[in-house]
C-alpha cells in the first residue's frame, strides 16, 4: 500500500479509507493508482433497462392506444421499476375494479426478442411486489413485415409468454371484460391512421 501511494503521489491514509469502503475515489485518482500498478483503467457503456428513445412510432401507437382504453381501465406512463430491477415501463394499466396490473410495453420493432421477454418479465414482477397486486403483461406490436415475420418464427415461443388470445385482450380493453392474462396486441399505422386491431394480422396464427 505505501509503494502504490509513492509511486501514485497519494497519501497512504487516503489509499487506506479507499481500501476500506470509507470514501469514494475520484477518477483521477483511480488512473493514478492504475497506473502506480501498471494497470489500466477503462470505462464501458452497457445496454441498459430504461427507455431506448428511438422509436418514433411509439407515441402514436400509445396514444391510439389510449384512445380506445375503455374506462374501467386507468392508465399510468413511463412508470419508474422499483428495486432490484432498474428501468420504465412504458404504461401500467390497473382495473378500477379489480386488484390488477397490466404491465405494458410498445414496440415498433423486436431487435432483442429474448432479451425483451426477460426485461418484461422482471418488471412486473418487480411492480407487482411493489404494489402488493397481481401482475400480467402486455405487448403492442406494430404490425409491419419484419413484427410479422417474427411472430411466425418464433410463434411458440412468444405463445408461451403470452398465452391468452389477442381478441380477448383488445375486448377486455376496449369493452371493460375481464383481463385474460399475458397478452400480445398489434397496431396497425398506414400514413395517418393508426388503428388497433381486433385480432392478430393476416397470416399471423399466435394469438388467435
Amino acid at each position: 500500500m505505501t509503494a502504490v501511494a509513492e509511486r501514485a503521489g497519494i497519501h497512504r491514509a487516503q489509499i487506506g479509507r479507499i481500501e476500506r469502503a470509507k470514501m469514494r475515489p475520484s477518477l483521477e485518482t483511480l488512473v493514478a493508482c492504475a497506473t502506480a500498478l501498471g494497470a489500466e483503467v477503462s470505462i464501458r457503456i452497457y445496454t441498459g433497462r430504461g427507455p431506448r428513445l428511438t422509436d418514433r412510432h411509439q407515441a402514436r401507437m400509445v396514444e391510439c392506444f389510449l384512445r380506445e382504453l375503455h374506462p374501467v381501465w386507468r392508465a399510468r406512463l413511463e412508470v419508474p421499476v422499483p428495486r432490484p430491477v432498474r428501468g420504465v415501463v412504458d404504461a401500467v394499466f390497473t382495473r378500477r375494479d379489480a386488484p390488477l396490473l397490466v404491465i405494458g410495453e410498445f414496440q415498433s420493432t423486436l431487435p432483442r426478442l429474448e432479451q425483451q421477454l426477460r426485461w418484461m418479465a422482471e418488471k412486473a414482477d418487480a411492480l407487482a411486489t411493489a404494489e402488493g397486486v397481481l401482475a400480467s403483461r402486455l405487448l403492442v406490436l406494430r404490425s409491419t413485415e419484419a413484427s410479422r415475420s417474427i411472430a411466425r418464427q418464433f410463434e411458440s415461443t412468444l405463445r408461451a409468454a403470452y398465452p391468452a388470445r389477442t381478441r380477448d385482450a383488445t375486448d377486455s380493453l376496449r369493452r371493460g371484460h375481464p383481463w385474460p392474462g399475458d397478452s400480445i396486441v398489434w397496431v396497425r399505422i398506414e400514413g395517418d391512421s393508426v388503428d388497433l386491431l381486433d385480432g392478430p394480422p393476416r397470416g399471423v396464427s399466435l394469438g388467435r
